[in-house]
Parts: C-alpha cells; structure tokens; sequence
C-alpha cells in the first residue's frame, strides 16, 4: 500500500497540453503577422523572431511532456495518447517555423492572396486546437466531451477549406505564374500552409479518440 502511495501519479499533462497550445497559436499568429507587414524588414525580422521564440518554448513543453512521462507511474490518459498528443502539436509549431524560414531562404518577395488566405485558415487551425486541448482535462463532462468534438469537426472543416484554397491556388499557378523560379518557390509555400492545417486535422483526430476513449 505505501509503495502505491509512493508512485508518481497524474502529472500536469493536461496543463502542459495547454501551455503548448497556447505556443502554438503564438507562433501562428506571429507568422500571420510577418506574412502582412512583409514588406517592411525590420517587422519581417521582428515577427521571425517571435516564431522561432514560441517555436523554441513549445519544444521546450514537449520536452517536459516527454520526460514527465517516464518518470509517471499513473496518467490521466493512455501513455501512447499522450505521447502522440504533444508529439503532433509540436509538429504544427515545427511547420509554421518551417513556413517563415522556407520564405526566407527562397527569397520570396510579394505575398500572395493565396498565401494570406492559406494563412489565415491556420491561424484558425491553430486556435481551435487550442480550444479544443484546454477542454481535455474535463471531458468526463458529456458536455464538455460533445464540446470538444465539435471543436475537432470545425478543425476538419477548416481544414477542407485549406485544401480547396490549395486546388485553386495550384490551378491558378500553373495557369498564370511564366516565371519557372518563382512557380517552384510559391508552390513550395502553398503545399507548406496547407501542411499546418493537415497537421492541426491529426491533432483533432487524436483528440477525438481520447474524448471517445475517456468520456
């Protein structure tokens, strides 16, 4: 009995699970942010930096997640759950960085309508996998649970509506852009932005397994 009392039990996942999805939505909005004050340099390199700092912090989470997990007995949820959870969420910070230094380093000048439409859809990505990890740890609620999957079916939605801006975006493209160059590098970019929200769609998915599983 006292060896039971001595295991480490719970840990603060679900807390970490916010803090990391909070450095999401940081990172997203950042790069937002660098994608409409583009022009200007010193703003460009202003909102780089705030990407890579909510970056650099969300792996610092994902770290502690990793390491909390080896060192709890008992987790609020299934060990490969939580693993996975803060495994993908950290996916979508890693591409939202991947998207300002892929602009960066292929020298992109103008932005886009495609670009800031493509944007702006994984901003919201973003902010409802945050709304939707902060109602995890009271998903034993029926409400709450009923809650956070239709947070994950606006996620899906959302997420479709990327794909479409992606089709046309493609279509267009290919259609208009003589510049060999400068088709590769937005090509790149598009496909990357639609990226985040396929990533933000495996969180959901993830999140919906754990609200059917736990609730």
């Amino acid at each position: 009995m006292l060896f039971g009392k001595l295991l480490p039990r719970e840990g603060n996942f679900f807390e970490m699970f916010n803090q990391h999805a909070d450095k999401i939505v940081e990172a997203a909005r950042a790069f937002s942010q660098l994608v409409a004050n583009y022009g200007d340099p010193h703003l460009r390199d202003q909102y780089n930096q705030d990407v890579d700092n909510a970056e650099r912090a969300a792996d610092r989470v994902t770290h502690e997640v990793n390491r909390a997990l080896h060192k709890t007995f008992i987790t609020p949820i299934d060990r490969e759950q939580i693993h996975s959870l803060i495994n993908t969420m950290d996916d979508v910070a890693d591409l939202i960085q991947d998207s300002a230094e892929t602009m960066a380093l292929y020298d992109i000048h103008n932005m886009t309508d495609e670009i800031t439409r493509l944007t702006d859809l994984s901003v919201k990505c973003c902010e409802r996998v945050r709304d939707a990890v902060k109602l995890l740890s009271r998903i034993a609620d029926p409400a709450v649970a009923e809650a956070a999957l239709k947070t994950c079916e606006e996620i899906d939605r959302l997420e479709g509506d990327a794909d479409r801006v992606l089709r046309s975006a493609m279509s267009k493209l290919f259609r208009e852009e003589t510049d060999v160059r400068e088709l590769i590098k937005l090509k790149a970019i598009y496909e990357l932005l639609e990226t985040i929200t396929d990533k933000c769609e495996d969180v959901a998915n993830l999140i919906e397994g754990v609200i059917l599983e736990n609730s």
